[in-house]
């Protein structure tokens, strides 16, 4: 994976001679601009990027949007990669409701 906005000019082209011996093997994306997050690593609260995963539930009324879903989180500080297979991790979301629900009796 190649972050061009963070490359240096010989990693673009190092990259580029990839790409070209095997273009079907990449695909580019523009950068997002990922939300920050306060995470407890290492023992303290530090700000991480992340992005959030919904969960979609579909059954026979359609389709739901449950609450809570994935956080994939950037371990690396600094870093815009979330996603597990290049470094990143992921953290249960969980929603909380602003008032609780009485009991069922």
């Amino acid at each position: 994976m190649l972050m061009g906005s963070a490359a240096t000019p010989e990693e673009i082209i190092d990259y580029k001679k990839e790409v070209l011996l095997d273009p079907r093997q990449f695909i580019g994306q523009p950068i997002i601009n990922l939300s920050s997050a306060p995470c407890y690593m290492n023992g303290k609260m530090q700000p991480r990027r992340v992005d959030l995963r919904p969960y979609a539930l579909c059954g026979p009324d359609g389709i739901e949007i449950v609450p809570g879903g994935l956080t994939r989180v950037a371990l690396t500080e600094g870093s815009m990669v979330v996603n597990s297979s290049q470094g990143g991790g992921s953290k249960d979301t969980w929603v909380l409701s602003p008032l609780a629900e009485p009991p069922v009796q």
